[in-house]
């Protein structure tokens, strides 16, 4: 597939590029950011899972961008190495950006560890660096935009509170992370998000029947809160 640089204006073969993140907010939003702002890059995969992602026929792609935090059992290192073998370049993307994580992923063959708090234009930037294409201008700032009803004329007013809470949600946090962050109790934390869910619902249509991103991603926050419910609270298992 090809396409004209918006830079130079030449013509050039786009780069195959898959997503593997289970985070499903996060995922919709970083799909929606490059199928609009990046046209030099080909957008034929995001996997929620890693077997969705290595039993798809778009599999391998020419870069795939990997979630260091994913929660499952498979290792930074297997994930890496095997998309190396395939024949992928593989970039890490994490909210954990320490040494240990960083060494890690780079020791398995990655090309790239970058943290998830740089904007989306940087990541994009090293994209294009890893693939040897030259660097875009005038891109979008943002890490991860917010779902598309976020940004809708009729998005609701959020409190400090709900919006802090919601923008730690969408750059990876869970509902515990969010209580951390925001040094509140985890039951504030939920709180903070339910309203917002309960927010965009009555600006918008209920999730349960809006086929759209953004009610994809609210009913993602809605299936977040009552996994956390049984699973994440705490004294829970």
């Amino acid at each position: 597939m090809t396409m004209t640089n918006p830079v130079s204006g030449r013509t050039g073969r786009r780069v195959r590029l898959a997503i593997l993140d289970d985070h499903e907010v996060l995922l919709d939003s970083l799909s929606s950011w490059i199928g609009t702002n990046a046209p030099d890059f080909d957008l034929v995969l995001s996997a929620g899972t890693w077997l969705q992602l290595v039993h798809s026929e778009n599999f391998p792609t020419e870069l795939v961008f990997i979630d260091f935090q994913l929660k499952e059992s498979i290792s930074i290192e297997a994930r890496v190495r095997t998309c190396r073998a395939a024949g992928a370049k593989v970039m890490v993307l994490s909210s954990l950006d320490t040494r240990e994580a960083r060494e890690r992923a780079l020791d398995a063959g990655a090309a790239a560890f970058l943290s998830k708090a740089i904007s989306m234009r940087e990541v994009m930037d090293s994209a294009r660096e890893v693939m040897g294409v030259e660097t875009g201008k005038n891109l979008q700032k943002d890490w991860r935009p917010l779902p598309v009803g976020a940004m809708h004329q009729s998005r609701p007013r959020l409190s400090h509170g709900e919006e802090e809470a919601f923008k730690l949600y969408v750059a990876g946090s869970s509902t515990t992370e969010v209580a951390s962050q925001m040094n509140v109790q985890y039951e504030t934390a939920k709180t903070y998000l339910r309203r917002v869910r309960e927010k965009y619902a009555k600006a918008n249509r209920p999730p349960r029947t809006d086929t759209s991103n953004s009610g994809k991603a609210l009913l993602s926050l809605r299936r977040d809160e009552q996994r956390e419910e049984h699973s994440d609270a705490p004294g829970r298992a």
